[in-house]
């Protein structure tokens, strides 16, 4: 770890609930693909499997900001537990039960549970750094970003490896066992919580742009996953999907790394103007990739791209909303993310169906675009 990182990890309880919160960052990874395993296993239905995973998700994106808020404004050693709670019971039920209606019905209990593990972490940075120390705060948010990379490269292969080996079960059961205690450390460390703020009478306006350019960032994700599948598998090579999304992840690490390791002297909002700029143009070469090899190549450089965007969206964020409603916000953008990665899956996997698998990669470039306009945007309007 870089010095630009080692002041961050001496603040007196920061490395403890950073720790809490990327345990159970791995088994929030874990989770979805895991349900599909499980459950496809259960009742031999992808169909099912899919109404589960996406029950799950409907919840989490729904349920999750009201999570959210009820934590800035009790605290949250006081939501915490209940929260983790109500999920644990909700993914016990999924693990005990076989009737597709049951696992359907508790896996979207347990996803309207799920704590925001991200948000909460980095709500507790941010009241950390806000006073005397703010201009560490992309620092934070890069090592955040880290975590969450790392937990979604590790998470998703090692459930994937699991279900492969006929253990479905046990991969959802780590993936809970994970939560639970990486959400109950960070519960019990009452020091480094936000203290709850009275909540202001209205919202910034900033908050509706920084949902939709997380919805943006959404787009790109979404159609990352489907388009490379896609891709390697009509060139005959499908065995290179998962190396070329793995590299994908090591290249977004290292570019997150990098981009923590300095401060910026560039403005938060013209930083994000000259990031999506490079987003948008790496993401033209997508489409144009005559094989593999090269696409694994656009994709690691297109990537480049997204661990300097979060940094930024949290960063605009943290200086855009009322610490009141800060949780909130940070877990309205994942939200907003996850909702544009669904249209865009579906998007992508159309094109692949109807033109062809290349086609499958026109709505990365379109997502880039839609980030440059609103990036810009926010450049005029948050300040």
């Amino acid at each position: 770890m870089s010095r630009a990182y080692h002041p961050l990890l001496r603040i007196p309880g920061a490395p403890a609930f950073f720790l809490a919160a990327a345990v159970g960052r791995v088994g929030l990874a874990m989770t979805g693909l895991g349900l599909v395993w499980l459950v496809h296993a259960r009742t031999g239905s992808y169909a099912t499997a899919g109404l589960a995973t996406a029950g799950f998700a409907l919840a989490e994106a729904l349920i999750g900001p009201q999570l959210a808020r009820a934590a800035d404004r009790f605290g949250q050693t006081r939501v915490l537990p209940f929260a983790l709670l109500a999920h644990g019971a909700g993914m016990s039920v999924v693990l005990a039960v076989d009737a597709p209606a049951a696992l359907i019905v508790a896996a979207t209990a347990a996803g309207a549970a799920v704590p925001q593990l991200g948000a909460l972490s980095a709500a507790r940075w941010s009241g950390l750094l806000r006073d005397g120390r703010a201009d560490e705060l992309p620092t934070a948010f890069s090592l955040e970003s880290l975590a969450n990379a790392t937990a979604f490269l590790l998470g998703p292969a090692l459930v994937a490896a699991l279900g492969a080996a006929g253990h479905p079960a046990v991969g959802s059961a780590i993936a809970t066992t994970l939560i639970l205690g990486g959400g109950g450390a960070l519960a019990a460390q009452r020091r480094t919580a936000p203290r709850p703020v009275r909540r202001p009478s209205g919202k910034r306006p900033g908050l509706l742009l920084l949902a939709l350019l997380n919805m943006g960032i959404g787009l790109y994700f979404g159609t990352l996953g489907v388009a490379v599948s896609a891709f390697a598998t009509g060139h005959g090579v499908p065995g290179a999907a998962a190396p070329i999304l793995v590299a994908a992840s090591l290249g977004g690490l290292f570019s997150g790394w990098l981009y923590g390791l300095r401060r910026h002297r560039m403005p938060a909002p013209r930083q994000l103007v000259v990031v999506t700029a490079y987003l948008t143009g790496a993401a033209l070469l997508l489409p144009l990739a005559p094989s593999a090899i090269w696409l694994g190549a656009a994709v690691v450089c297109t990537e480049a791209a997204v661990p300097p965007t979060l940094v930024l969206l949290a960063v605009l964020t943290e200086r855009s909303v009322h610490p009141a409603v800060l949780t909130e916000a940070f877990t309205w953008n994942n939200s907003s993310s996850a909702a544009g990665s669904a249209v865009a899956a579906a998007v992508a996997g159309r094109l692949a169906d109807s033109i062809g698998p290349s086609a499958a990669f026109l709505p990365a470039p379109a997502a880039g675009l839609i980030l440059l306009t609103l990036a810009l945007t926010a450049r005029r309007t948050l300040r």
